[in-house]
């Protein structure tokens, strides 16, 4: 018998667009991406919970996000799109705390990317 909330913990999906539900129905595990990929369990965890912070940085974000997505059969524009925009968000955040004293502002700002 499956009591009610083990049954909301089973159907909880904390990930981001439902990646962790799209990997699952696939039959794809994450140790199985991980061994594939060379990406870390941490990583990919990270990046079906939509938290990019944990993620190494750099070129590794968007190339882990795309190995990712590849691997489940996602489509790596709208996980990029995603993540993009929630870079976007974080780095506006520390800008409007942390505002540039040289006199000069992002890229993104003079082109609202």
């Amino acid at each position: 018998m499956v009591w009610p909330a083990e049954a909301y913990a089973m159907n909880q999906d904390d990930s981001v667009l439902g990646l962790a539900e799209i990997r699952r129905n696939r039959g794809i595990s994450l140790q199985e991406i991980a061994n594939s990929t060379k990406i870390s369990m941490r990583s990919l965890e990270a990046i079906e919970q939509g938290d990019f912070r944990r993620l190494p940085g750099g070129i590794y974000n968007t190339s882990y996000i795309r190995q990712y997505a590849r691997a489940i059969d996602y489509d790596e524009s709208v996980l990029l799109a995603f993540y993009h925009q929630q870079a976007g968000d974080v780095q506006d955040a520390v800008l409007e705390q942390h505002p540039p004293t040289n006199g000069f502002r992002p890229v993104h700002s003079i082109f609202n990317w």
